[in-house]
């Protein structure tokens, strides 16, 4: 089973499982948060139903969205969200790991790369029952590194990296662009002015030698149950999100 949603405002409408891994905010601020200019090249390492890279390549005319994706009925449906959506001239996905992608995809390298990688290592979390999405959530201890690794090889010199994941998480990849990055930011999302971030987004320069930097962040949240503004922007408004 299958359900249609709305993304961007109602400027993408996508085809999603109903269940095991479904995109929602994180896949949104994702795309908003990596700094493509038309005529870019961009590899989406996981694509799921392709809804980062559509919402990339919605808002950033011009540029090229490869999506890999290790679920290969997920690439097809991405791929059928491409067509439908009137973008498959530009974004298109391959099924393949990661950790062994498809024979020539970094032929010619990438100048960005972005990742929604698995948030949680295997024993630490109750494993969900869903197989799919439980191959979207939970890896072994090593998997962020390999991650990181495959995005490294498809970078061209000097390309950047946009990542999404737990607060939680932010020591592992941090020690996974120890080598081979440099120029890294940290973004919070905030649920609500106090809060703790349960999300960060992350930037990094391959290659480069320049400083790590703590941004602002965003408050998500305002009063009551809504949005703040800034956050409409970006997920009904198709904003871009500098971090």
């Amino acid at each position: 089973m299958t359900t249609r949603d709305a993304f961007l405002g109602g400027t993408l409408t996508l085809v999603q499982p109903a269940s095991g891994f479904r995109a929602g905010v994180d896949s949104v601020m994702l795309a908003a948060a990596v700094p493509a200019r038309a005529g870019e090249r961009v590899l989406e390492l996981g694509s799921g139903a392709g809804v980062a890279a559509l919402c990339l390549a919605r808002r950033v005319e011009g540029v090229a969205v490869t999506g890999l994706e290790i679920q290969a009925d997920l690439a097809a449906l991405a791929a059928e969200n491409a067509a439908a959506n009137g973008l498959a001239g530009r974004v298109r996905f391959r099924a393949g790991a990661v950790e062994d992608p498809p024979p020539g995809l970094a032929a010619e390298p990438f100048d960005h790369v972005m990742m929604n990688p698995p948030f949680f290592v295997e024993g630490t979390d109750d494993a969900p029952p869903d197989p799919g999405k439980r191959l979207a959530h939970i890896a072994d201890a090593a998997a962020l590194a390999r991650w990181v690794t495959c995005a490294r090889t498809c970078l061209a010199p000097k390309g950047r990296l946009t990542a999404i994941l737990p607060a939680e998480r932010l020591p592992a990849l941090l020690a996974a662009l120890a080598k081979g990055f440099g120029g890294i930011g940290v973004f919070p999302l905030w649920p609500r002015a106090g809060a703790a971030a349960k999300r960060v987004l992350v930037g990094a320069q391959a290659g480069s030698r320049g400083p790590f930097a703590l941004r602002p962040g965003l408050v998500l949240h305002g009063a009551g149950n809504g949005y703040t503004s800034a956050a409409e922007a970006i997920l009904r408004g198709g904003a871009g999100l500098q971090i």
